[in-house]
């Protein structure tokens, strides 16, 4: 028997001749690691050479006119990466560039934010039509144009202000809700929650039932409310203002301050006690541009700082060292954050008074609406615009003649949210 030479790869003695156009099972393991195949017949592309097609390499089997699949796969991963870098590189979001700024936004948020403004604006012309006298909704549209209409007076000097202060002072209490519950990690931290309304309410509740004039009231109850939020830094400030021990410190306060509210309220004259009791309430009867300039100034003055809050609130949920490991400050964010909004909600408080549950639902729902870890901010703004206005309007025309403070019935739609809330935490724990 005659030899042909040894097979490619192989060592030691002369194995018996094979046909050429057969390939060896040597030659298929040299293929794979990337040598030429030489038995292998020219115009059949091996496995070989579609694995390393995969791998990036030319495929010198296949016709130059017809793309691989690993080609064809290649080039619609390198377009996905391009379009995921376009919208800023993760799902659901856009890069948005002005100039030297980018700014990552997410579309959903957009989106709701676009329709929560047009559900705003509605329920603003619907509150302004309906009482006594009717204005039809065309009539309101072209008072508001500046055309002229026999209801301008109606429209301008006694609807508009109140309503405007509902929208103003509601977006506040979205904007207070959404840092305290970002800073303290718990969808139930609220300025009415951890003392700094009940600050605010027991310096009114002096000043009311003490003969103090009117005009002093608001600023009266602006300390009391700065001065709980002092008590509650001061208590909760320990170990970087951790979450666990801010939101106790908060509940503490305000017990202590509702017991010295009811305290004052019971040795006071009784018809000085029922203006407080109202005040408490929450109310926007009797208000209008003086107290909406006071709320909307503040947050002209704080827009820089909440510019800066919608940004950092997204390392709100980093743990302290994994925030510190990308070089973020937690503890000055945090303070930052919360002296932020606890400043708001002492001022909004001071001028409508304590108006409960809207800075605890709007945040957690704008939350859900967005598909967000954390209170989109902006987005809980508008709902707490929302919320207070159709609340004012509801309590203005369920019982007529007879209007209900707006807190009585912001507390109807906290008190079914609060059961909502357990509800959930119940199902998810079982």
């Amino acid at each position: 028997m005659t030899t042909t030479g040894r097979p490619p790869g192989s060592s030691g003695t002369p194995g018996p001749a094979r046909p050429a156009a057969l390939p060896t099972a040597e030659s298929s393991v040299s293929g794979a690691a990337g040598s030429a195949v030489p038995a292998q017949p020219a115009g059949l592309p091996t496995a070989e050479s579609s694995v390393s097609g995969v791998a990036g390499s030319a495929d010198p089997t296949q016709p130059a006119g017809l793309p691989t699949a690993a080609a064809g796969a290649s080039t619609g991963r390198d377009r996905a990466a391009s379009t995921g870098r376009d919208r800023g590189g993760l799902p659901g979001r856009s890069l948005l560039r002005v100039g030297p700024v980018s700014l990552l936004i997410r579309r959903r948020a957009v989106l709701v934010a676009a329709v929560l403004t047009v559900l705003l604006l509605l329920a603003v012309v619907l509150s302004l039509s309906l009482g006594t006298p009717y204005v039809a909704p065309a009539d309101v549209l072209r008072a508001l144009s500046g055309a002229g209409t026999p209801y301008d007076l109606v429209v301008f000097d006694l609807r508009l202000p109140r309503i405007m202060l509902a929208a103003v002072a509601g977006a506040a209490f979205g904007v207070a809700g959404t840092l305290i519950q970002s800073v303290a990690r718990n969808p139930l931290a609220s300025p009415d929650v951890i003392g700094i309304t009940q600050g605010a309410g027991l310096a009114a509740t002096v000043a009311l039932t003490s003969g103090m004039a009117a005009v002093l009231v608001a600023p009266t109850a602006l300390v009391g409310g700065l001065l709980a939020a002092a008590l509650l830094f001061a208590l909760g400030a320990r170990h970087g203002l951790a979450a666990q021990r801010f939101v106790l410190a908060g509940v503490a306060v305000a017990f202590g301050f509702r017991a010295l509210t009811e305290v004052v309220m019971l040795t006071a004259d009784p018809i000085d006690g029922l203006r407080a009791q109202i005040w408490l309430i929450g109310t926007l009867a009797g208000k209008g541009w003086s107290e909406a300039a006071w709320i909307a100034g503040t947050l002209l003055v704080l827009l820089p700082v909440l510019a800066w809050a919608g940004w950092a609130l997204n390392s709100t949920a980093l743990d302290d060292d994994t925030a510190r490991g990308v070089g973020l400050r937690p503890v000055a964010r945090r303070i930052g954050l919360a002296g932020t909004g606890v400043l708001v909600a002492a001022m909004v408080t001071a001028q409508v008074g304590a108006v409960d549950f809207v800075a605890l639902v709007a945040p957690q729902v704008a939350r859900r609406l967005v598909r967000a870890e954390r209170p989109p901010l902006v987005c809980a703004a508008l709902l707490g615009a929302l919320l207070l206005v159709l609340a004012d309007l509801a309590g203005r025309r369920l019982f007529a003649p007879t209007q209900l403070p707006a807190g009585v019935l912001t507390a109807a739609i906290g008190g079914p949210y609060l059961i909502f809330l357990l509800l959930r935490g119940r199902r998810r724990s079982s």
